[in-house]
């Protein structure tokens, strides 16, 4: 009796280990993925503070929140769809990733309209008493908006990580993406979080002693607003930036491979440092994704406005 009691112990020691030997190697995956989509996650760090803007201080935390557990439901979701369709249809990414891409580009293409409406004295910006009289349905459009932004950068996390995961194993694979998927909310909603809240710290600390304190307090609530301002123009810019790069690669990958070919070709002839060639294909991603949302901005403008025109009366 003695020695089958050991046993078992011995047997449930060997799971121990095995499991521990496989929660590594998910960990290990896990790493190597997310480093392989740090670009998506620094641009989906830097594009949802923009949608918190405008909202009334005490609402940011709850909003991020929302928009967090968007997140993670988006995930969930990708995580299952693409993990079925690289079993039974892995064709059709390219097509998932060119739409995704789209929609990227409208989104750049449109704040980029914006800005120039803002110049020529068209703008949008928001009054302290739009803000303080915001409803809730005006909040369950921004966090539908930043969801749905959400959606194309974390399918692109996604396929990015799945392509860079070389376990064999179906669950192993799915294991990671998990894991991922967890990891890249929580640092990209972590960061959103402190950033919003950043201002209130700056005036906390303006109360406190010493003067340091309260120095570094004042300089918190000066900077905030431009940092605010600097994160919503690198926003766009990853927007542009990201939704052009989808759209470049997958149109090649769908046999639409001359302008991926043109961008190739540039940084080819370019002779210089690394970061140097970056830049550029990043510059060309940017504005092949501001030409192609400019004019799906422009289809859509001109389909809203023969849908909504008044026949004139005669």
């Amino acid at each position: 009796m003695s020695g089958s009691f050991f046993a078992l112990l011995d047997d449930i020691a060997v799971l121990a280990r095995a499991a521990a030997a496989s929660i590594d190697d998910v960990v290990a995956g896990a790493a190597k993925a997310s480093a392989k989509s740090a670009g998506v996650v620094i641009d989906d760090a830097a594009v949802t503070p923009q949608y918190v803007r405008g909202i009334s201080p005490s609402r940011e935390l709850p909003v991020v929140w929302r928009i967090a557990r968007g997140s993670l439901l988006n995930k969930a979701g990708i995580i299952v769809g693409i993990m079925l369709l690289s079993i039974w249809a892995p064709w059709v990414f390219p097509w998932l990733l060119l739409v995704g891409g789209t929609y990227l580009a409208y989104e750049g293409a449109e704040k980029v309209w914006h800005w120039i409406g803002a110049l020529r004295g068209h703008g949008d910006e928001h009054t302290v008493e739009e803000v303080v009289e915001r409803t809730e349905t005006d909040e369950k459009q921004i966090v539908g908006s930043a969801v749905r932004t959400d959606l194309v950068l974390s399918i692109e996390i996604m396929l990015i990580s799945l392509a860079n995961i070389d376990a064999e194993s179906w669950l192993m694979r799915l294991a990671i993406l998990i894991v991922v998927g967890l990891l890249m909310t929580v640092i990209v909603y972590g960061s959103v979080a402190l950033l919003v809240k950043m201002d209130d710290a700056g005036f906390w600390l303006r109360r406190r002693r010493p003067r340091a304190l309260k120095v570094l307090g004042s300089w918190l609530v000066k900077a905030m607003p431009v940092v605010f301002r600097l994160l919503s123009i690198v926003g766009v810019v990853a927007m542009l930036w990201v939704g052009g790069h989808i759209l470049l690669v997958n149109l090649a990958e769908v046999g639409v491979a001359a302008p991926y070919g043109i961008v190739h070709d540039i940084t080819h002839a370019v002779h210089g440092p690394g970061i140097v060639v970056w830049l550029i294909e990043s510059g060309l991603s940017a504005v092949f994704g501001l030409v192609w949302g400019a004019v799906v901005v422009a289809v859509l403008a001109l389909v809203a406005r023969l849908r909504f025109s008044k026949p004139e009366l005669r």
